[in-house]
């Protein structure tokens, strides 16, 4: 699987430490980018202040190098990169792809909880607005590279969705595109629970002509009661301590080959194994309770 040219990317929000769903996302891009051969980015996604965490975005930087996963290069803020958005959302405004919209949420969801394009011929200015594509590029399906052909809701697909918000803040699907046709991203890693905007994402590569990159959806990790981990549901933080244990609980969660001497091994070592066994084929698609981990943090 020897790809020189094979970008992959880690891109976390600092709304808090990595917990053992993170680190699945985390390890599974490293290990599908090491795989190939090619470069390992970090991007920290820090452009919604309201819901980060002061110190969260070191701590993570921390966690990812305590726990071996070591990036190529610069680590991208996208809290830096203010211009590239504005510049993006003008080509949209003078191509006439974009409109300032007054519709409140409260509105959407009267008519059905999807946006039905009442703006788009006002001419709104941007006074309390908030600003959404033209969609003429609606994707109604993607390929995925662990799961085959996704099929799209076709309301989602059709909206005019927001790509810079009332409170003015730059909307997540317009910085993701931004930043990685920016650094050259090839394949991206991540979460199911991100399956849902990818086929907005895939449609604004399409309205400014660039390449776009392939997707692996990895299966999320689910707490005792059946709910994704995550810091809002108040995951536990990563173990500080040894991470071998920690990093073998998650190949295990991602059927990777039983690596079953690896307490005899360093981190270094563990990991290159890691990379040398990789099978994303092997990576199963449902949605996991962590047992594995539980034990493996005690």
């Amino acid at each position: 699987m020897t790809d020189p040219q094979y970008i992959g990317r880690f891109a976390p929000s600092p709304s808090g430490e990595l917990h053992f769903g993170s680190l699945i996302a985390a390890l599974g891009s490293y290990l599908q980018a090491r795989a190939h051969q090619g470069q390992w980015l970090v991007r920290i996604e820090d452009i919604d202040p309201p819901r980060e965490v002061p110190g969260a975005a070191q701590t993570i930087l921390r966690q990812l190098e305590h726990y071996g996963l070591r990036w190529d290069g610069e680590v991208m803020w996208q809290s830096q990169r203010h211009d590239a958005y504005r510049e993006a959302l003008a080509w949209l405004r003078k191509q006439d792809l974009s409109y300032y919209c007054t519709c409140t949420r409260s509105r959407i969801q009267q008519i059905g909880g999807f946006y039905d394009g009442h703006c788009r011929t006002l001419n709104h200015g941007p006074e309390n607005a908030a600003m959404r594509l033209v969609q003429t590029h609606p994707v109604l399906s993607f390929e995925d590279r662990l799961r085959g052909r996704l099929i799209a809701d076709e309301n989602l697909a059709r909206e005019d969705f927001i790509i810079h918000r009332r409170d003015g803040l730059f909307a997540y699907n317009l910085a993701v595109v931004v930043d990685d046709n920016q650094q050259g991203v090839t394949e991206i890693v991540r979460g199911a629970d991100l399956i849902e905007p990818t086929v907005r994402q895939i449609s604004l590569y399409q309205q400014f002509g660039w390449r776009v990159p392939d997707y692996v959806h990895l299966p999320l990790a689910l707490n005792e009661q059946g709910n994704k981990l995550s810091k809002q549901n108040h995951a536990p933080a990563l173990p500080a301590g040894d991470p071998r244990p920690v990093l073998i609980a998650a190949l295990s969660f991602l059927n990777q080959p039983v690596i079953s001497h690896w307490q005899d091994l360093s981190l270094e070592a563990l990991l290159n194994e890691a990379v040398e066994n990789w099978a994303l084929a092997k990576v199963p698609l449902i949605m996991q309770t962590n047992t594995s981990f539980s034990n493996a943090a005690h």
